[in-house]
C-alpha cells in the first residue's frame, strides 16, 4: 500500500471557528487526503462554513445530520461512506484543535506498514496531554485503566479518539455492529479490533486542551462508558462480539 486513499471523518457541533483551521492545517501535512465533515445541525452555522470550503476544494464533502445524535453514530455513518467510496484508510480525529494533524503521518503510515489500527496513544513514551488539569488527567487514565483491567488488554490508550483504520478493519470488527455512542465508542471500536486478532499498534501523540469552544464530555457519557466496559466483556466471552 504505498498511497492509500485516506478519508479524514471530523464530526462536529458548534465548531465554526475551529474547523476552516483545521482543515487547512490537514492538507498542509497531507494534501492528497480527502475529508468528511460530519455536522449534527450545529446552530452556530458549522455546517454552513463546511459547506462553503467543499465548495471551494473537491477534497471536502460535507455530510448534514438533522440533529445532535452523537459521536458514534456520526462515525459509524462515516465508516460506511468510507467503505462504500473505496477508501483504503479512514482516520478519526476531533473537530476542536486537539489533535494535531502533524501526526497524521505517523497513523496513517502505521497502517501502510501493517497495522490494522493505529491509536494516537497519550499514555505511550512520547504521547501526553497538555492543559489539562489534574482532575481531567485523573479521569482521562483511570477510565483507560478501569477499560484495560477489565478488558483485558495491553492497549494504553483505550478512550483515544485520534485514529487511524485500515479497510480490512472496518471490514472485520461490523461497523453495524456497533453500539456505542459517546466516549466508550473509541473502547468499542479497539476492543472490537483485537478480539478478533487484528494488528493494533498505538502512535504517541501530545494531545492539546482546546482552546475555543466547551467540551462535549458529561457525566452521563462517562457513565455510559463505565457500564458499556462490562458489557463488552461479557459479550466477548460469550462470542458475541
Amino acid at each position: 500500500m504505498s498511497d492509500p486513499r485516506v478519508l479524514v471523518i471530523i464530526p462536529t457541533y458548534n465548531e465554526r471557528d475551529n474547523l476552516p483551521i483545521l482543515i487547512d492545517a490537514v492538507f498542509s501535512v497531507m494534501d492528497k487526503v480527502h475529508v468528511l465533515v460530519i455536522d449534527d445541525a450545529s446552530p452556530d452555522g458549522t455546517g454552513q462554513v463546511a459547506d462553503a470550503m467543499a465548495r471551494r476544494d473537491p477534497r471536502v464533502c460535507v455530510l448534514h445530520r438533522a440533529a445532535k445524535l452523537g459521536l458514534g453514530t456520526a462515525y459509524v455513518e462515516g465508516f460506511k461512506l468510507a467503505l462504500e467510496r473505496g477508501f483504503e484508510v479512514v482516520v478519526e480525529m476531533d473537530a476542536d484543535m486537539s489533535h494535531d494533524p502533524r501526526y497524521l503521518p505517523a497513523l496513517i503510515g502505521a497502517v501502510r506498514d501493517g497495522a490494522d489500527v493505529a491509536v494516537g496513544s497519550r499514555n505511550i513514551p512520547g504521547g501526553g496531554v497538555q492543559g489539562w488539569g489534574l482532575g481531567r488527567q485523573l479521569l482521562s487514565k483511570g477510565g483507560s485503566l478501569y477499560s484495560r483491567v477489565i478488558l483485558g488488554v495491553d492497549t494504553r490508550d483505550l478512550t483515544t479518539g485520534f485514529k487511524a483504520f485500515s479497510r480490512r478493519a472496518l471490514e472485520t470488527i461490523g461497523v453495524d455492529e456497533i453500539r456505542s455512542n459517546g466516549y466508550s465508542f473509541q473502547i468499542e471500536t479497539t476492543y472490537r479490533a483485537l478480539c478478533w486478532g487484528l494488528h493494533v499498534v498505538e502512535v504517541p501523540i501530545i494531545f492539546v486542551d482546546r482552546r475555543v469552544g466547551q467540551s462535549k464530555m458529561s457525566r452521563r457519557v462517562f457513565v455510559e462508558a463505565v457500564g458499556m466496559v462490562w458489557k463488552l466483556r461479557v459479550e466477548a466471552l460469550l462470542n458475541k462480539l
